[in-house]
């Protein structure tokens, strides 16, 4: 296990540790839980490249993983505040973890235990990349980190061909609380079926994708009824995603943590929507 380096002051680091687990006002009573985790969030805890928790990695052999093609489990080494939602990440066509790599550290930093994974062939197509991904959190809670997960809570994240696998994901599990979508590839154009809430991330100059008829297309389709949001970055292209964005990074933490960790610190990073600028060229959705 290899640990990361925790980036933000100290003085993050001593802040009160909120209030984990059952909390009944009495006998039948109900039962409220607070999934919260971490100090209060500020725009620069949102967009630093590490957040307020350390994190260690354990290593999933191709020959180890059930049902995928091995993976890098990213995890925070502090259990004080109780378990951690989970979020599955799937890398596009032709491509291997290390192309959405950066998003284990950075998402886990934040209190979310990630797991990134190899496809079990580079060239499966996203419905494949689904079921990879459904089984990756799946072994999560048989592996070393299991006593870290919340097996409630679960999430995916996937670029291209892997964008299109996390809406497959969660065609076939509803009860997965987030999807998010980078620059996502799908012969099926259409995803009515998923009612997850989901925020799709396009990019503006994507040639290989072309938001028209894939990202935007896609958030289309999604029931007018849910929680959804489609963000757009400026002048990017399809490869975007594959390397550290602070907008990706700081709208894609906010909607996990408001739809995992059921964590309202975080909707001022959702609404009001990002404004539309030098970073992003459209923004459109039905959570605020």
């Amino acid at each position: 296990m290899q640990p990361l380096t925790r980036a933000v002051a100290a003085a993050v680091l001593t802040a009160q540790i909120l209030t984990v687990g059952a909390v009944a006002a009495g006998p039948g009573a109900a039962v409220v839980v607070d999934h919260r985790r971490g100090p209060d969030p500020t725009d620069a805890s949102i967009e630093a490249p590490l957040g307020p928790f350390d994190v260690e990695t354990y290593a999933v052999p191709r020959a180890a993983a059930a049902g995928y093609g091995g993976g890098t489990v990213y995890y925070p080494t502090d259990t004080t505040e109780g378990r951690f939602g989970a979020v599955a990440v799937a890398p596009g066509y032709s491509a291997t973890q290390a192309s959405v790599a950066w998003l284990g550290p950075r998402l886990a930093s934040q209190g979310f235990v990630v797991v990134t994974i190899d496809t079990l062939s580079t060239g499966d197509a996203p419905a494949r990349r689904g079921d990879q991904l459904r089984a990756a959190l799946a072994q999560l809670e048989e592996l070393p980190v299991a006593d870290r997960v919340d097996p409630a809570r679960r999430a995916v994240v996937g670029h291209s061909m892997g964008g299109g696998g996390s809406l497959e994901a969660a065609k076939d599990d509803p009860a997965l609380r987030a999807v998010i979508p980078l620059a996502p590839f799908s012969a099926d154009k259409t995803f009515p079926e998923v009612t997850s809430p989901t925020l799709v991330v396009g990019a503006e100059r994507d040639v290989i994708a072309p938001v028209r008829r894939h990202a935007e297309r896609f958030y289309e389709t999604l029931p007018a009824d849910g929680d959804k949001a489609y963000l757009e970055l400026r002048d990017a292209g399809h490869s975007a995603p594959t390397v550290p964005n602070v907008t990706i990074a700081r709208t894609s933490i906010a909607w996990l943590k408001v739809y995992v960790d059921d964590d309202d610190r975080y909707r001022r990073f959702l609404c009001p929507p990002p404004v539309v600028g030098e970073e992003v060229s459209e923004y459109r959705g039905t959570t605020c």
